[in-house]
């Protein structure tokens, strides 16, 4: 049973989140990997000394994990839910007033597919949510969805199986999406079709980002297997 949360707790986790050098901090880790100090420091725009600050309370309220590695710590994101929870803060965001700046090169990549934690984002995602919908491959509601036979089969010759997940994770939740402001796909289901696109070569990383590139691999898989034309 989830707890009930205190408005002071809500209050102290908005905070925290609230500061500029550790929202950027927490936006680099939205694409899953693990990220060392001096890394995060560079995504922040501080100090290493003052990044060291702000990891230790970022730690300390749950919200990120480090890992020993030889002589090396590297900090992540301690769950899905954190990174939904900020997957919806920039949603919420997008829904403030406008900034008279500019949409770049980088805004455009991220909008057109990034990782949002362990899953698929922006059109891609959307379009992929999309295709299983239509195909009736899946069910979704509001913040759920359920796999008809069809789409566990579908999975099935995709290369997915979910059957062998031992977690308590559910196998779908939908996560807004805070460029489309639409629902993409989360849980099990979200997290094993991001790797699977990752292991077919359909995806790669843009360097220094959660955008991701389509492959010509993968506009050929993704037409031939979903339906979907990401311009």
């Amino acid at each position: 049973m989830t707890p009930v949360v205190s408005g002071i707790t809500l209050a102290e986790i908005a905070a925290l989140m609230g500061d500029v050098a550790r929202a950027n901090i927490l936006s680099s880790l939205m694409d899953g990997r693990a990220l060392t100090a001096s890394e995060l420091a560079w995504h922040s725009g501080v100090s290493a000394q003052t990044t060291s600050g702000h990891l230790a309370k970022l730690s300390e309220a749950n919200l990120i994990a480090m890992t020993k590695q030889g002589r090396h710590r590297y900090y992540r994101l301690v769950s899905p839910e954190v990174a939904q929870a900020i997957e919806a803060m920039m949603a919420l965001a997008s829904f403030g007033p406008k900034r008279h700046r500019p949409v770049g090169p980088k805004d455009e990549a991220l909008r057109k597919a990034r990782t949002c934690y362990d899953h698929l984002a922006g059109r891609l995602g959307i379009a992929i949510a999309d295709a299983l919908t239509s195909q009736d491959h899946l069910v979704l509601s509001e913040s759920a969805g359920v796999l008809t036979s069809s789409g566990q089969r579908f999975l099935c010759d995709f290369g997915i199986d979910l059957e062998p997940e031992n977690s308590k994770r559910a196998v779908c939740k939908t996560c807004l999406d805070w460029s489309e402001r639409r629902p993409h796909l989360a849980g099990r289901l979200g997290a094993s079709l991001c790797t699977r696109m990752f292991d077919l070569a359909w995806v790669e990383r843009i360097k220094d980002s959660r955008a991701l590139s389509i492959t010509k691999a993968g506009r050929s898989g993704l037409r031939e297997t979903f339906g979907i034309e990401i311009d």
